[in-house]
């Protein structure tokens, strides 16, 4: 396993907690120096906070384990197993995360290549390497699992 593959994995245990507590399971870490310095999964079902995405969490509990060197993240890696979106996008961007690595696309909402590519993009001050696919069919199969769950649900509502 990769070094890239062994962060994804810690990410999609992060995820999988999120799943095991009704949140779409999305999972981020943060590494620096080559030790992870935080870890999150998305809450904004249980917080009622729509900005309580994986790698804000992630992000801002990072800024708070390396207090004192820095108000940014220079230096750091996002793990996330999902493309982010134009919010987390632009806090990668101004958090000046040197390398984003992703499990899956989102061509939906995604911010990192799908449908916008703010962390590259030329006219801003500062722009994040990105590397896709990591452990692809595990962080899609993840998602699809948790909406096919969903759907069952819906249709037995009784289950619910």
């Amino acid at each position: 396993m990769s070094e890239s593959e062994r962060y994804m994995a810690e990410a999609l245990e992060e995820a999988a907690a999120a799943a095991s507590e009704g949140e779409v399971p999305i999972g981020a870490v943060v590494v620096h120096g080559g030790e992870i310095v935080s870890r999150a999964h998305n809450m904004t079902v249980q917080t009622k906070d729509p900005t309580a995405h994986a790698e804000m969490l992630a992000m801002k509990a990072a800024l708070e384990a390396l207090k004192g060197k820095n108000h940014r993240l220079s230096g750091c890696e996002l793990y996330v197993t999902l493309e982010p979106c134009a919010m987390c996008a632009g806090a990668i961007v101004l958090n000046r995360i040197d390398k984003l690595y992703i499990g899956t696309m989102d061509p939906k909402s995604g911010a990192c290549g799908s449908l916008f590519d703010i962390v590259r993009d030329e006219r801003l001050n500062h722009r994040a390497a990105v590397e896709t696919g990591v452990l692809e069919a595990a962080c899609s199969g993840m998602l699809k699992d948790f909406f096919r769950g969903l759907r069952s649900t819906k249709d037995h509502p009784e289950e619910v």
